[in-house]
């Protein structure tokens, strides 16, 4: 294949895979029932005046499946990493003893359950969408390369290396979906 062919193959692939790259970070966002440090990745703390990530100003471990403890550097941080939790409207309650911010993680009712796996079809058909996007833009090359003078064999021949991409992608996306499903529905 010729080189500018295959710069745009590459391309059309690197712009599948961060399809799928937002994906896993999506999925890793939805609470599954089960307690999980990435579901806090989303939150800044007031750390004298800078909005900093949580993980920069406190040690985030799950000391078992329903609880999410949070352990500041600094005592002070406490109070700033609890208004940072509720100011995130992630539906958990922070505690704190003094020391270290809990968070208890509620089992999921099966209509919440229901609406997360919505969600997590969601999240996989935007996958789905922005994959088909890559295989549309590579293909219009394509073609205006016939049109510019290459061979009309080459151009078929990248388009089905094309489509077999993204079929090998939309099988991964619906391969992480199912996990998810599963995770979601796992009592």
């Amino acid at each position: 294949m010729n080189e500018e062919v295959q710069l745009y193959l590459e391309e059309a692939t690197e712009s599948m895979q961060q399809a799928i790259d937002h994906l896993i970070n999506e999925l890793a966002h939805i609470r599954a029932g089960k307690a999980h440090p990435k579901l806090l990745d989303g939150i800044f703390v007031d750390y004298y005046g800078s909005n900093t990530p949580l993980a920069q100003v406190a040690n985030v471990s799950t000391p078992d499946g329903r609880t999410i403890a949070i352990q500041p550097w600094e005592k002070a941080m406490i109070v700033p990493i609890e208004k940072a939790i509720m100011a995130a409207n992630i539906g958990l309650m922070p505690e704190n003893n003094g020391e270290i911010v809990r968070l208890n993680i509620p089992p999921l009712t099966e209509e919440r359950r229901k609406d997360i796996v919505k969600q997590v079809k969601n999240e996989g058909e935007n996958a789905k969408i922005s994959i088909r996007n890559a295989r549309k833009s590579a293909n219009d090359t394509f073609k205006k390369l016939q049109k510019d003078g290459l061979s009309e064999d080459l151009a078929k021949d990248a388009e089905s290396e094309v489509q077999k991409f993204t079929d090998d992608f939309n099988k991964k996306v619906e391969s992480l979906v199912d996990e998810k499903e599963q995770e979601v529905l796992t009592v």
